[in-house]
């Protein structure tokens, strides 16, 4: 569900060009979106494109049904995005095997079968 502090995030992936919160006072990017920097505390926040380049930290692979429109086996990284912050998220065309720490990925946008757009992750290259 959109809150008041995603809704421009999630309407710019919808856009197809996903942007996140960069405090204006110390340059820290935010996710998930929130009111202040955590870093200095400030208010002052812009939202910023983000260059949708990221590196994998994590992975899993889920074998369990908790949503109709998402069916296993599925899984999930945890990708270092090129700005700083870490998003959880799905690789698209493949799945995470050993080995896959620490390449790179790309960011792409994939309506899923409920409608709902998401931000996906696809190997670099």
């Amino acid at each position: 569900m959109m809150g008041f502090y995603d809704k421009p995030m999630w309407e710019s992936i919808n856009a197809g060009a996903m942007q996140l919160q960069r405090c204006m006072h110390c340059g820290t990017w935010l996710y998930p979106p929130g009111p202040a920097c955590p870093k200095c505390l400030s208010p002052d926040l812009e939202w910023r494109p983000i260059s949708g380049q990221g590196t994998i930290l994590s992975w899993v692979v889920f074998h369990r049904h908790y949503l109709p429109a998402y069916p296993p086996p599925y899984n999930a990284i945890a990708v270092r995005l090129a700005e700083g912050p870490t998003m959880i998220s799905n690789l698209e065309g493949a799945m995470p095997e050993d080995g896959c720490i620490g390449r790179a990925v790309r960011l792409i946008y994939v309506t899923m079968p409920d409608d709902v757009t998401l931000p996906r992750w696809r190997y670099e290259g």
